[in-house]
């Protein structure tokens, strides 16, 4: 269980402060512990390693369109039969 909270700890301090580029080095030790379901997500972040390094890196994020979808489904979703078609703009608009 430490080891499993060091990594977790590790990856986590690699997101937040956008170190990227020690992903494969995390990947590597990940690896070398045999701990099964960090292995099995370690298989899945080499699969698309450029994109996970990037993400981890670059400050660049699509935050402000996710939370605009986010707030058009979640209208859609609460007029969604008790009102037309027609509401759902008017709601995006004025929100």
């Amino acid at each position: 269980m430490t080891r499993l909270a060091e990594h977790v700890t590790g990856f986590a301090r690699m997101m937040t402060r956008l170190e990227g580029q020690h992903v494969p080095d995390w990947i590597t030790a990940v690896e070398a512990d045999t701990l099964t379901p960090l292995s099995s997500f370690t298989t899945h972040l080499r699969n698309d390693l450029t994109a996970v390094i990037n993400g981890l890196t670059l400050t660049y994020n699509s935050g402000a369109v996710e939370g605009t979808i986010n707030k058009i489904k979640t209208f859609k979703r609460h007029i969604y039969g008790r009102a037309n078609f027609d509401l759902l703009p008017k709601r995006v608009l004025l929100a």
